[in-house]
């Protein structure tokens, strides 16, 4: 082989069961992988610390001394980024738990389908190399020069940002429109951040979640025994927020009365609790949002014509995510910092596959809807890089759309292996057994017994590895059951 010549992957095998070791590794280097194996997981950590590690782990749960979860804690702890997949005969639920909780990259059932194992170690090695692919991968923003959390060098936001500038000099009013998850709030704290109201309140009221009947008394306080419940004298948000600023998000939502209260509260600066009569000044800066067309509700008459022209003073319109997708590999960027400050995750970059999807996305909720996303992909990466496998499968993530990696061009599957399993059981039964015997070595009294051991594993695993309940119907006793499953 000349330099030239890229070298297959590395795969290691580590299983104490002689015959899987073989199994596999047959499997894997007639794919054209080299295979390192290992009789027991110290043996496997030695060999994965004297260097250099595997592209791959195969890793059994059940071994004599040390088992497979504390081996995978040990190869984990000392290679972050190296790939495992579990073996196990037992598909428990603490058994997949613990494996993905631990970082496993996936993991197998026990007795193989070559082709499933084949596949498997396409997607891992493909995600291997997408791990080194990212490995300099440099963010394109310092978070903390976005502390405001508008992130974003689009034009449209350049726009936006000399809008705000424009308007914190003074106390007009803002109307801010815009799709859900754009960031409406976020522009309002920031022209409020950089107001002379800066040290006094500010308080976000959304308009959409609070009934009706109540959202007076929510904004103006209440007197007592104004109403049924009215036990207390109540301050409103207007009094707690004198000398700030008061967001009022969805305000499309707010009924005609109400309206009718907050035209006067801009046209006097005045405010009466209900059932109070006196009348309180209110020293308040409003900045109101929604995602509707006020144009068409005060058409419709549904929205106060001169509530609106009160509140339209200056408008910022927030553009959609799709509107300025220049922008998404730096919200990336800037949810990824904030996540690994907040502990939250370890991750900190992202393939440039998977950003080529998160560009391509239409984002119909829009900033809420990626910071979701990332969040979500963070959690579930094994490494320190989000890969396309991490996405949700709506982005045109998941395994499922892993394609084998460039390092080494995909022999034919064997075809025993590779056909689609035929409808009738008992076919399919045929068709397994001849997989099985395929794969393995030895004469046929070896051959039988491995059988057996095989499907009584498999029985038991289906019976929750409860010995007891496997064992009875096949007429046998706990004792006698236990003792085949473990023959070799």
């Amino acid at each position: 082989m000349s330099d030239s010549t890229p070298k297959p992957p590395t795969i290691l095998v580590i299983d104490d069961d002689a015959e899987i070791r073989y199994s596999l590794s047959r499997v894997l280097s007639g794919r054209g992988y080299q295979v390192l194996e290992a009789p027991s997981g110290e043996q496997g950590i030695a060999l994965v610390k004297k260097g250099p590690p595997p592209d791959l782990i195969f890793l059994d749960v059940r071994m004599s001394g040390m088992g497979g979860i504390e081996a995978l804690q040990h190869i984990r702890s000392a290679h972050p980024r190296q790939l495992v997949v579990l073996m196990t005969a037992f598909g428990t639920a603490q058994t997949a738990i613990e494996a993905m909780k631990y970082g496993a990259f996936d993991y197998v059932m026990k007795p193989f389908d070559p082709a499933k194992v084949l596949a498997l170690a396409q997607n891992a090695l493909k995600a291997h190399a997408d791990l080194r692919a990212v490995g300099d991968y440099k963010p394109t923003i310092n978070a903390d020069d976005y502390r405001e959390g508008i992130v974003g060098s689009s034009p449209v936001m350049q726009d936006v940002f000399k809008v705000i500038g424009q308007v914190t000099a003074s106390d007009v009013t803002v109307m801010i429109t815009g799709e859900s998850g754009t960031g409406k709030e976020l522009v309002a704290r920031s022209i409020w951040k950089h107001s002379h109201r800066a040290s006094k309140p500010f308080i976000a009221v959304n308009c959409a979640a609070i009934p009706d009947n109540l959202i007076e008394s929510e904004l103006f306080g209440h007197e007592k025994g104004s109403f049924t419940g009215a036990t207390l004298q109540r301050l409103g948000k207007f009094e707690l927020c004198d000398g700030g600023t008061i967001f009022l998000d969805e305000i499309g939502d707010m009924a005609l009365a109400t309206q009718t209260k907050i035209l006067r509260v801009l046209q006097q600066g005045e405010i009466q609790r209900v059932g109070g009569t006196e009348t309180i000044r209110a020293d308040v800066r409003i900045i109101a949002a929604t995602n509707k067309d006020l144009e068409e509700m005060v058409k419709a008459k549904t929205f106060r014509e001169d509530l609106y022209y009160r509140l339209n003073v200056v408008r910022i319109k927030m553009p959609a995510l799709r509107e300025r997708a220049d922008d998404i590999p730096q919200i990336v960027d800037f949810c990824l910092q904030n996540l690994v400050k907040q502990r939250k995750a370890r991750v900190s970059k992202v393939s440039p596959e998977a950003m080529a999807l998160l560009v391509r996305h239409r984002w119909p909720g829009n900033v809420r809807e990626l910071e979701n996303v990332i969040y979500r992909s963070a959690v579930i990466a094994q490494g320190d890089a989000i890969l396309v496998k991490d996405l949700p499968v709506e982005i045109g993530g998941g395994s499922s759309a892993a394609v084998p990696g460039p390092e080494v061009a995909p022999a034919p599957v064997p075809a025993d292996a590779a056909e689609v399993p035929p409808e009738d059981p008992a076919q399919r039964l045929t068709a397994a057994f001849n997989t099985i015997f395929s794969e393995l070595k030895g004469d046929g009294v070896e051959m039988l017994a491995r059988t057996e051991r095989e499907l009584l594993q498999r029985w038991l695993a289906a019976h929750g590895g409860d010995p007891v309940a496997a064992a009875k119907p096949l007429g046998l006793t706990k004792v006698q059951l236990q003792k085949k499953v473990k023959e070799v």
